[in-house]
């Protein structure tokens, strides 16, 4: 892998992205659509301050993976990636350069989305406000990272809109959203423990709390082995063309 090489793939993809405004707006405006509505539907109760730290954390994930595997396997469809492998790069700056650049689109989607629903929406953190961040910031990225991973298995971009249900929503289920993770058969319970959203949400659910990052900071180290072991498998699955 070159720097060089994977750098210029990333100036590639985000030149790319800047004249898409309609990806740009849904990566950055429709999660602070919905928690707006959120916020406005429960104005005048605290669910906002109870789940909006989760919904912070969730929201980036599914529009980012979305996102992602579209996009590269677009590159894959149109003989785009053919074409970029018959030079010097290879695959570890393809996939490292998406990955750097949707992660740069992860970390300002983190932040506005951050901005928008504490300060405009009016969500109280009882955790600390960077940790809130950080924890934003990861999610997103974990979601361009699996979607790199999961545009390997897609041959059509229906295929990749697919594989987003099949992979999030198991994840949804058992991550500790629709019932404590104590609360669950024991077979379910473990099986949650392999699933990357369910330190997602223990991390965000602690900083709703109000824990210290210390308190979170196995959860969130667990967050970003699953992003570097997802860009790895992205990077050794990735195929040159579509059959």
């Amino acid at each position: 892998m070159t720097p060089r090489l994977t750098l210029a793939t990333a100036s590639r993809v985000l030149t790319q992205l800047r004249h898409d405004h309609r990806t740009i707006a849904l990566i950055i405006v429709l999660p602070c659509v919905v928690l707006g509505l959120i916020a406005w539907l429960f104005d005048g109760t605290p669910v906002l301050n109870q789940f909006g730290p989760v919904y912070v954390g969730i929201f980036p994930v599914v529009v980012m993976f979305l996102v992602t595997s579209v996009a590269t396997l677009r590159e894959r469809t149109s003989g785009t990636l053919e074409r970029l492998m018959s030079l010097p790069l290879g695959k570890g700056d393809f996939v490292t350069g998406y990955a750097l650049a949707f992660g740069l689109l992860a970390i300002v989607q983190a932040l506005v989305l951050v901005a928008f629903t504490v300060w405009v929406c009016g969500m109280d953190v009882a955790g600390e406000l960077w940790v809130l961040v950080l924890c934003a910031v990861l999610s997103a990225i974990l979601g361009s990272a699996l979607g790199l991973a999961a545009s390997a298995l897609a041959r059509t971009e229906f295929q990749a809109v697919q594989l987003m249900p099949a992979t999030l929503f198991p994840q949804l289920i058992l991550c500790g959203l629709a019932m404590p993770r104590a609360q669950m058969p024991e077979v379910l319970e473990a099986l949650s423990r392999v699933f990357p959203l369910t330190y997602v949400v223990d991390a965000l659910g602690g900083v709703a709390r109000g824990l210290a990052f210390t308190d979170i900071a196995s959860e969130v180290g667990l967050v970003a082995l699953f992003i570097v072991a997802a860009v790895l498998g992205g990077s050794l699955t990735l195929r040159r063309r579509t059959p």
